[in-house]
Parts: C-alpha cells; sequence; structure tokens
C-alpha cells in the first residue's frame, strides 16, 4: 500500500520543502572518516573506525550487519544523536559535528526525522498532536497550517479521520503510520529508521515498508534504516552492511534472498 494521494499536486511538497542552507544541492548525508570509540587504553571500543559515505536526497539506504558492527553507533552519529571521536558528519550541507547541545537538539526537531520500533507517541495526546508535535516544538508554521499538514500525512499513510483519536485506540501498524507522518511533518532533510517494524507482523511490516519506499518516491524523502530484516532492506535503493565499524560490502535494490545471504556471509566472519 502506497502514500495516499490528498488531491494536491506532488510538486507542492518540493516547493515548499525546508530551506537547508545548501543552494548548491549537498548530499542528504554525508560522513567523511567517522570514528567512534568508547572508553580507554585496553579497554577502548572502536565502534566506527573510518566511515566515508555520502547519500543522495531522495534516496532510501539500509544499513546492516552483525551484532556489535556498529550499525546503531552509525545512526546515532549520523543523526546527531552521538558525537564522532574523530571525523565529520553533514546533513543537507550543514556541518554538526561542532554543534553545542542546543544546537543539535534544534536541527533534530527541525531538521530530521526519526521512526523507531516502539513508535514512541505520547499516549495523552491525540493522534493530530502527536503528528504535530515536532512542529510545535520548532516553532513553525501556524496552528492552522499545522493541522492542514497533519491532516495531508495522516490521509497519505491511510489515517484520514483518525486525528482526534489516541494512539492505544490503534494497532500496532496504525501507530508506526502515526509516527512516519509525524517523522514527515517538518519536511526534514532525511528521516532516520531504527528497525521499524521490528515489532510488527509480516503483513503489516510490508505495508510500512511500502510506505517508507514511497515516502522516498512520491514526496522525495531521504531514508536511512537500521534494520536486521533482509526483507525490510529489499526495499532500500542500497544495502550497506556494516562489519568491525567498517563499510564492508554495497549491494544496490536486491531480493532478500540475496541480501540474506551476504548477510550470513559477514556473521559467519565475525564468529
Amino acid at each position: 500500500m502506497g502514500l495516499r494521494r490528498s488531491g494536491r499536486r506532488r510538486h507542492e511538497d518540493t516547493e515548499n520543502a525546508p530551506a537547508t542552507g545548501d543552494p548548491h544541492g549537498a548530499p542528504a548525508v554525508e560522513l567523511r572518516g567517522v570514528r567512534r570509540a568508547y572508553g580507554r587504553g585496553a579497554t577502548t571500543v572502536h565502534a566506527l573506525r573510518g566511515i566515508d559515505l555520502s547519500l543522495p536526497r531522495g534516496s532510501f539506504t539500509a544499513v546492516m550487519g552483525p551484532s556489535g558492527s556498529g550499525k546503531s553507533t552509525f545512526l546515532q552519529c549520523a543523526a546527531g544523536l552521538d558525537l564522532p571521536t574523530a571525523g565529520s558528519v553533514r546533513l543537507g550541507g550543514t556541518e554538526i559535528t561542532g554543534m553545542n547541545e542546543n544546537e543539535l537538539t534544534e536541527l533534530r526537531r527541525s531538521r530530521l526525522g526519526f521512526v523507531f520500533q516502539a513508535f514512541n507517541l505520547l499516549p495523552s495526546l491525540t493522534v493530530e498532536q502527536n503528528v504535530l508535535l515536532p512542529t510545535r516544538l520548532a516553532g513553525g508554521r501556524s496552528a492552522h497550517q499545522g493541522r492542514a499538514r497533519a491532516a495531508d500525512l495522516l490521509a497519505r499513510v491511510g489515517l484520514e479521520g483518525k486525528g482526534g483519536r489516541r494512539p492505544a485506540e490503534l494497532s500496532g501498524g496504525q501507530q508506526q503510520r502515526v509516527a512516519l507522518a509525524r517523522a514527515l511533518v517538518t519536511r526534514p532533510d532525511v528521516v532516520f529508521a531504527d528497525e521499524p517494524t521490528g515489532a510488527l507482523d509480516t503483513t503489516t511490516a510490508a505495508e510500512v515498508l511500502g510506505l517508507l519506499r514511497d515516502a522516498v518516491d512520491a514526496l522525495g524523502a531521504t531514508v536511512v534504516m537500521v534494520t536486521h530484516d533482509p526483507a525490510a532492506a529489499a526495499h532500500a535503493d542500497q544495502v550497506l552492511f556494516l562489519a568491525d565499524g567498517l563499510i564492508a560490502a554495497r549491494l544496490p535494490r536486491t531480493p532478500a534472498p540475496t541480501i540474506a545471504a551476504r548477510m550470513t556471509t559477514l556473521t559467519r566472519a565475525a564468529a
């Protein structure tokens, strides 16, 4: 199931894209020589050992790897949730590695979207209020504009007319659709998804992955998804495989069995 049309012309989504401070079309995500180490001396853990990566706007990238490969650290550093020990991270052309915590918080609120395995919806808020939360925290558009944007996104993810409900009244799949609408509401530079289908059954997971795919194809979103599931990774334009803190392999859009076979090889090597 794809993102539903709301009757508006598609080009409005790109015309209303956020200003990123980059008039020259910089990559959505760019990492150069990124390293992340934890601890000191003999107990130091090198989670990332030198990541060089450039992801274009409007692309869908899946990140996979054995346990301990560095994929969670990669996502945290790329999203400004953790600072690398060395190297450079740019989001939408903006260097973030020198930002203080207040600047990073503002960046995450206004220019990044997040989708997590556990949905992370606030139970006391309605569906509409959950979707609008990033906009209100960022102090953005007017109330009328925000509600129109929320209604548009809820219609696109198949939840038209459900803005007044509470999360507890929705199924798990519906809650993840709300989380996706929330991630897209500010028209972010990048949507980071961390195991977004981990708590869903196979059928519902496929529907949510189809929505992520269509967010890229129909809305021009950029999605970076960490997953352990080859079927999920098969929706992406490319799959990055991490091993021992490095990019060990890349595959273009590939069927799930091929992805699973590559993961099996990496897991055996890491054992």
